[in-house]
């Protein structure tokens, strides 16, 4: 789960990372009342979604010389014609695609002036379990063109869960931006408390771009993206209520009611599978066999027929898909239950694109058994490599 800049500020702030004073706003009278709070003379109107390169980013109802989603005021005159711009419109960046996102919220922040831009964030290092910290001196930029570019410049290391967070862990955040004396010290405490946030709220990432030099000698958070290990939820009550659903694409959001993983991707073939790793050894073999997969689904290992009519009727609410391939390997699942949420669900949303079913495992004979006498024209598969290669040629038969 991904929540808004301003809430991942006001969220770092209460474990005492500094942060320039800021109110999110919902209309442009409130972003207007919000600059009226801050000391000033400076303002940053910024759009909040959930995407990077908001700066750069253009709106499509407004010029193409119209200013971005980040934008400097020095006036409440200045605030109200950015929050004018912006809100209600949709914002286009190198993160949202050409489709882009609608702003919905604002923040708007006190100005800062800066003398040097870092790069800090915290995430899961998948190869030794353990919390990273990847540091660069090249703050401001993104962090993929400077890997690209400038590998060099990025500095990464984990820590023990053993030990936790350790004082030897802020002096190497520090050395690495090649900061001394008062500075140093600040960044080993901020590096120590944005350590605790992480652990604290079970997140799954916390990005800070920039982390940023204020002319007075100062360190502080200027952008943050955090986001939330999704099954670590429960325990956080507090914070999956800020989650913002309109920003989360629709049909993942109803998956996630069903406790489907669904992740929609562009291609044209619909996949429903039951297991991650299988899922991906199916979406593979469709482009094998010339073709895209249209969406990644794991139904999981005890899906109930409600789930399998759930999770066709997401695949068929995308209108690219042109074709379904249902393949399921029964162990915890069985194959009848998947085959009677099959038939269930192609009567119910009057199935008109070409289906292939490939069941393996516990109880198969009963389900294929389901499958023939439902009356429905379902293609069988006896493999995986079959169940693609039908797929495709049914598709392309319908076209």
């Amino acid at each position: 789960m991904n929540i808004h800049e301003y809430q991942a500020k006001e969220l770092l702030a209460k474990f005492g990372v500094p942060v320039p004073a800021g109110f999110a706003a919902m209309t442009v009278d409130e972003a207007v009342e919000a600059s009226k709070k801050l000391p000033g003379p400076l303002y940053v109107v910024k759009a909040q979604i959930h995407a990077g390169g908001r700066g750069k980013g253009k709106f499509k109802e407004l010029p193409p010389e119209a200013k971005g989603g980040v934008r400097l005021a020095k006036t409440a005159d200045e605030v109200r014609a950015a929050a004018t711009d912006m809100l209600g419109n949709t914002l286009v960046t190198i993160q949202t695609g050409e489709h882009g996102k609608q702003v919905n919220r604002l923040y708007v922040t006190d100005g800062v002036d800066i003398a040097k831009e870092f790069y800090l964030a915290l995430l899961v290092d998948r190869a030794t379990g353990r919390v990273a910290f990847v540091v660069s001196t090249e703050g401001g930029m993104d962090i993929e063109t400077v890997a690209h570019d400038t590998p060099e410049k990025i500095h990464t290391f984990d820590v023990d869960p053993a030990t936790g967070f350790m004082p030897h862990h802020g002096r190497a955040v520090a050395n690495a931006l090649g900061l001394t004396g008062d500075l140093a010290k600040q960044a080993q405490s901020l590096a120590g408390k944005v350590y605790d946030a992480f652990l604290g709220t079970d997140a799954s990432q916390i990005e800070i771009n920039p982390l940023a030099v204020t002319e007075d000698n100062k360190l502080m958070v200027l952008d943050a993206k955090v986001g939330f290990d999704g099954n670590a939820m429960f325990r956080h009550k507090d914070l999956a209520e800020l989650r913002d659903e309109t920003e989360e694409d629709p049909a993942e959001l109803e998956a996630s009611k069903y406790d489907l993983a669904y992740i929609k991707l562009d291609g044209d073939i619909g996949c429903m599978v039951n297991g991650a790793g299988l899922a991906m050894a199916t979406m593979d073999i469709i482009k094998l066999n010339g073709m895209f997969p249209a969406n990644f689904l794991d139904v999981g290992g005890g899906a109930t027929t409600e789930k399998v009519t759930a999770a066709f009727k997401i695949i068929l609410a995308d209108p690219a898909v042109k074709g379904i391939l249902v393949n399921i390997f029964g162990g915890i699942m069985k194959c009848d239950i998947i085959a009677e949420g099959i038939v269930a669900a192609a009567k119910e949303v009057n199935l008109s694109v070409p289906l292939v079913v490939r069941l393996e495992g516990t109880n198969v004979e009963k389900g294929k058994e389901i499958l023939s006498g439902s009356g429905l024209a379902i293609v069988p598969a006896n493999d995986l490599g079959d169940a693609a290669r039908k797929i495709v040629a049914e598709v392309k038969k319908a076209a």
